[in-house]
């Protein structure tokens, strides 16, 4: 069902940590960025709550372009960083943590969702777009009351395009909740893929002072933190290619 999808909901979360885990939130959002340009994949995004001049609370991006799934969906779960933060002034390594959620966009068809359960509300959108932004309401948020899901969009220029993206997000969640059924909850299936967050529950450790990254689905590890953070994530998406392969 999940072969050839070729665009993905790429949603990453500030965790455990505070202001660190903020920054280093939006250090996994520039790394998929840059991954991304270096595949020829579009990288927009729909909405972000951002946390000081380089971090994220939270980051909502479209990817799309060819195996984009395939070469991402690795990635949903809590991602782990230990460091020295850049407000230490001990010299302290700390860890943080940041959760990824990889979720495949599905076409309306493949999930029911009735105007009735629907609460959609506007707003003005805040940052870049130039005056319209800042004047009309084109920022879209919508309720979806059944499963308490809230999805957002207000980086696109008029309303119905924002409304069109939120309502790709909102199926991409309620597509995942289809597939995950004997999961449980709704607040189940969301732990089952990114976890809570906490410090103890990873699936990969980047390490600064070793200059070591840990994945530890695979057990493997792999150095060069900076490279791959710049968006060299080829190494670890081969592995799991490998992985699956034997």
């Amino acid at each position: 069902m999940e072969q050839g999808i070729n665009k993905i909901i790429l949603e990453i979360r500030a965790g455990t940590g505070g202001d660190e885990a903020s920054l280093f939130a939006g250090d996994l959002a520039r790394m998929y960025q840059k991954y991304s340009s270096r595949r020829g994949w579009k990288f927009f995004i729909l909405d972000a709550s951002e946390s000081g001049a380089r971090g994220y609370k939270t980051l909502i991006a479209e990817v799309s372009g060819p195996e984009v799934y395939d070469a991402l969906k690795q990635e949903s779960g809590v991602h782990r960083v230990q460091r020295v933060p850049v407000t230490e002034r001990q010299g302290r390594v700390h860890t943080s943590t940041a959760s990824v959620a990889v979720l495949p966009v599905v076409e309306a068809r493949q999930v029911e969702i009735r105007d009735s359960d629907l609460e959609v509300t506007f707003s003005r959108a805040g940052g870049p777009g130039g005056q319209n932004v800042n004047k009309v309401e084109t920022a879209v948020r919508v309720l979806h009351k059944p499963t308490g899901i809230v999805v957002s969009s207000r980086t696109e220029r008029f309303q119905h395009a924002n409304r069109e993206k939120a309502m790709e997000i909102l199926r991409a969640k309620l597509f995942e909740i289809q597939k995950e059924q004997a999961v449980g909850s709704v607040g189940d299936i969301r732990k089952a893929q990114i976890g809570t967050g906490e410090r103890s529950e990873k699936i990969r450790t980047y390490n600064f002072p070793e200059d070591r990254i840990t994945d530890h689905r695979l057990g493997k590890k792999f150095h060069n933190i900076e490279k791959i953070l710049e968006g060299t994530l080829d190494p670890i998406v081969q592995a799991f290619a490998k992985s699956e392969a034997s």
